[in-house]
């Protein structure tokens, strides 16, 4: 029986090596290029309206919505006529009758300035079922270096792939390798509407589905018919979906063994330089073309193992991983006995000692 390109790569943990050898047994065909991952050779699996709109999707959904909210005011009013709210909302969701409603926009510090914008219990309920429903026919396809929002992923396990693809690339850290990082500009803010309900499409061919899924995604707009809400479960996984096309395009177009990315940043490494500066413009101009996107100018970085790469927080080295500098002098100015926990857990993927010790002797002085 005949492999995809993304059964491979999942299988392999990504390695094109596989795909190469795969293509070899199948006689020179391509099973399952970029071109059908485009046109569908395959049908679609079905994801029914039922399966995202019913009392039990819903009553799911609620129960992994409401953890640790429980105490939130406009939970605890939604609770108040849970049974009534939801056998509403169902009604609402089957006939097609369900409207999103507005947001509720609100500033953070995460240390930079972000606009977040909160939707009211009853449209992050249906977020939740829709995720519920869709994600696992996009889960299967995502290769296996995506790290952000996905189950047994993370940040942190992001930073010891990257780790292990830098100490793989310099043999042991016995040549010089390259890091070409990267970060795509105003990411959420830019992406298009029409491409990404294309993108679902593609894979969910239920029309009552796309539907729901072009009323959530038409909810919010930075410009019009443009932009994810930050602080949506849906656009966590429309981020996935829509950079699972730079994904493929890099690992099996471009065919780049060691690639990592977490969000809208990526880190591709390689023992050439100048082959990694070659790529900028490739991958830029595929980002432009085909997801309406650019590359940061500014945030375009080629450095060495050795120099030290900048991935999440970290600083990876051949001799250590390292906190950030910024990340560290934040630590140490808002540390306090109620966060003191949550910081030192951010220092167990490190190499902190001697900060985790200076942690806990500012956390437990008097104020």
């Amino acid at each position: 029986m005949e492999k995809s390109i993304e059964s491979i790569a999942g299988s392999n943990n990504g390695d094109v090596l596989e795909l190469d050898r795969h293509r070899e047994l199948s006689g020179g065909r391509l099973i399952g290029s970029v071109q059908s991952s485009r046109g569908a050779h395959t049908a679609p699996p079905v994801v029914g309206l039922s399966d995202i709109a019913s009392i039990k999707a819903l009553f799911l959904a609620w129960r992994k919505f409401s953890t640790g909210k429980k105490q939130r005011k406009d939970v605890i009013a939604f609770r108040a006529h849970l049974r009534r709210n939801i056998h509403e909302l169902s009604e609402q969701l089957l006939s097609g009758a369900y409207q999103h409603g507005p947001y509720q926009p609100f500033t953070i510090f995460d240390p930079k300035q972000r606009s977040i914008h909160k939707a009211s219990v009853r449209d992050r309920l249906v977020h939740q079922a829709f995720v519920a429903a869709v994600e696992p026919h996009f889960e299967r396809r995502f290769i296996y270096d995506s790290y952000s929002c996905r189950l047994n992923k993370g940040s942190h396990n992001g930073v010891k792939r990257l780790q292990s693809f830098l100490q793989r690339a310099s043999r042991n850290n016995t040549r010089t390798v390259y890091t070409l990082k990267c970060d795509v500009k105003k990411f959420f803010d830019s992406v298009d509407h029409t491409t990404m309900l294309s993108l679902i499409t593609r894979r969910v061919n239920e029309p009552s589905v796309t539907a729901l899924a072009q009323k959530v995604l038409q909810s919010f707009a930075r410009a019009p018919g443009k932009g994810l809400p930050l602080g949506n479960v849906t656009s966590q996984l429309f981020a996935n979906v829509y950079l699972h096309e730079l994904d493929f395009y890099i690992k099996h177009h471009l065919k780049e063994r060691w690639y990592v990315r977490y969000c809208d940043d990526f880190v591709i490494v390689h023992p050439s330089k100048q082959h990694l500066t070659a790529l900028i413009p490739v991958i830029q101009d595929f980002l432009s073309e085909h997801l309406q996107l650019q590359l940061h100018p500014n945030k375009i970085q080629i450095r060495t193992y050795h120099q030290g790469v900048d991935f999440l927080g970290y600083v990876i080295k051949p001799s250590a991983i390292l906190l950030r500098r910024r990340t560290r002098d934040r630590l140490l100015k808002k540390v306090s006995s109620k966060n003191v926990h949550s910081y030192l857990g951010v220092c167990t993927h490190a190499s902190t000692y001697q900060l985790t010790q200076v942690l806990k002797t500012k956390a437990w002085l008097p104020e």
